[in-house]
């Protein structure tokens, strides 16, 4: 499935515009909602474009109704600079591994490739996924709820490339960089890192396959770090370079993006200042209906079927609720086929016929296994990250 092979797309494919077709209604508070959907973009289909150089590509939420695996030409697309990797020679690729190793070398994608494989099926959540939604509005890309996707990924553990260079005593933090580089002379290189037992941990893998084929290349081809359970800042796309520290991370990526209140909730008021922050990293849990959808209008006297995906966040998904009346009272939704920890698990619901029409506010509450369960208010920061909240779906009876 994974040959060492030559994996090649012309530089058109990813830099040229993208050929666009209808638009999507995001239904964002305060501020347009429209969005074009890119018919054609580079080995995607339908995706919604929030901008073209870097690439943001929005998956649809109808997409997640389909299947607990998103689809890798629907996978959302997230580059923080736009000069990307456009082309790809896997026979000349390799991944630098120094720092505080007693065995500095390159290791080639061939070589890698010869390491015992694993595969982890892991949630993928951009730290912004649903900013869109926050109020009053905040800057950045702004996604509805479709920064995210679920993917079987294919790789080996970094314990084992590590093991392959020997970390040295005092060793403290693993970095990550990949091929994509700054447009501006005095740009940050984006660099992710992990604390040094993190990186040695079971569940992180150097992935090339997502969903039994090779990685596409909007996509990190053809190696990226997958950390299951943590935002996908920390997964690092097209990696070619695996530093290990003698101390804490001081870039800019680490030292002062992507920072938020130092609470359980990521919260502050509107306004406020001078509060502590703290890199963001584990993912809480969150589920979202797909089914009714958003302003459907339903049969009275029918009984009401629910649908939708959820998981636990950095851990498994113990156990989803749904309502029917705003909150006022909630049921235990079934679960789908358990894929691990850190993946998307369907539920369903069959709750009895409402007795009134009229408007109705359905809601969805996922619990994880360590007892951590979605607020019902929503979050705010400033930077519009880590929204975990029950998500409203409105409809009429």
């Amino acid at each position: 499935m994974f040959p060492r092979r030559t994996i090649l797309t012309g530089a058109a494919a990813v830099a040229a515009a993208p050929t666009f077709g209808q638009t999507a209604n995001l239904r964002l508070p305060g501020g347009p909602s429209l969005r074009p959907l890119a018919a054609r973009f580079a080995d995607k289909r339908g995706m919604i474009v929030q901008r073209v150089r870097p690439p943001l590509l929005e998956t649809p939420f109808e997409v997640f109704a389909d299947g607990v695996f998103t689809p890798n030409d629907r996978f959302f697309v997230r580059w923080h600079w736009a000069d990307i990797p456009t082309s790809i020679d896997t026979r000349s690729w390799s991944v630098k591994l120094r720092g505080a190793v007693e065995r500095p070398q390159a290791l080639s994608y061939a070589a890698l490739l010869r390491l015992p494989r694993t595969e982890i099926a892991a949630v993928n959540q951009c730290s912004g996924n649903s900013r869109g939604l926050f109020q009053p509005r905040v800057a950045g890309g702004e996604w509805a709820h479709g920064a995210m996707g679920n993917a079987r990924w294919t790789g080996v553990r970094l314990r084992d490339v590590l093991a392959l260079v020997g970390v040295r005593a005092g060793a403290v933090t693993v970095r990550f960089g990949g091929a994509d580089q700054p447009i501006v002379p005095d740009g940050p290189k984006f660099l992710k890192s992990l604390s040094i037992d993190h990186a040695l941990s079971e569940d992180v893998l150097i992935a090339f396959g997502m969903n039994g084929a090779p990685l596409p290349i909007l996509n990190g081809a053809p190696l990226r770090l997958i950390v299951p359970g943590w935002f996908s800042t920390y997964w690092v796309k097209a990696l070619n370079d695996i530093e290990v520290l003698t101390g804490p991370d001081d870039n800019f990526w680490m030292a002062k993006a992507y920072k938020i209140p130092a609470n359980p909730l990521a919260d502050v008021a509107p306004g406020m200042k001078d509060y502590p922050t703290v890199p963001i990293g584990r993912m809480p849990p969150r589920s979202f209906i797909t089914a009714p959808r958003y302003g459907a209008k339903l049969a009275a006297g029918a009984p009401l079927s629910i649908e939708g995906v959820a998981f636990g966040g950095d851990c498994g998904l113990r156990s989803v609720e749904v309502s029917a009346d705003g909150g006022a009272s909630w049921a235990p939704a079934t679960l789908g086929q358990d894929y691990g920890p850190y993946s998307f698990r369907r539920f369903s619901a069959a709750l009895a016929a409402p007795a009134a029409r009229g408007a109705r506010t359905l809601l969805a509450r996922a619990t994880n296994v360590q007892g951590v369960a979605q607020p019902m208010k929503p979050n705010w920061n400033p930077s519009g990250y880590q929204r975990s909240c029950v998500e409203p779906v409105r409809v009429e009876i």
